[in-house]
């Protein structure tokens, strides 16, 4: 990976949608140049998807909480029967492994209080590996998802 291919990589985290023509004339290469370059990444796995960032409000999506979830068991069968539920989860769009006293963080968006609600104490809870879940619900998401530093050598 060389500094173009950084450049590149910024470029597009910035807006996927660049052509290889877009692309070619911000890093001073040919259109055919920076599209074997684009392709070469996401080859290696460098670039692993394009997708679109929706408007949660606009979808009806009022509510952005992270819950924290504490397993009751640390067996692998519990993680896994708990990792198929959260999966199915529509709402749940990120789930992370920690260290410390959860095991589990999800990002989860709902139409209200009340849907949260619902997720916390009539799917979560009960599950039978869960001995706790503490949400802290996001009044302001001041720095949106920021593209990954390219820059650190």
């Amino acid at each position: 990976m060389d500094e173009t291919d950084r450049k590149l990589l910024k470029a597009l985290q910035q807006d996927a949608q660049m052509t290889a023509q877009d692309l070619g004339d911000y890093l001073n290469l040919s259109p055919s140049q920076a599209g074997r370059r684009r392709a070469r990444l996401e080859e290696q796995g460098y670039i692993r998807a394009y997708a679109a960032r929706l408007d949660p409000t606009r979808l009806g999506l009022q509510v952005q909480a992270f819950v924290q979830v504490q397993m009751e068991s640390q067996s692998p069968e519990s993680a896994r029967a708990f990792l198929r539920l959260v999966n199915f989860r529509s709402e749940v769009t990120s789930v992370w492994t920690l260290t410390g006293n959860s095991d589990y963080l999800m990002r989860v968006y709902c139409s209200d209080l009340s849907a949260l609600n619902v997720l916390i104490h009539e799917v979560l809870l009960p599950h039978p590996s869960v001995a706790r879940v503490q949400s802290q619900i996001v009044l302001d998401h001041v720095k949106q998802d920021a593209p990954l530093p390219t820059d650190h050598g």
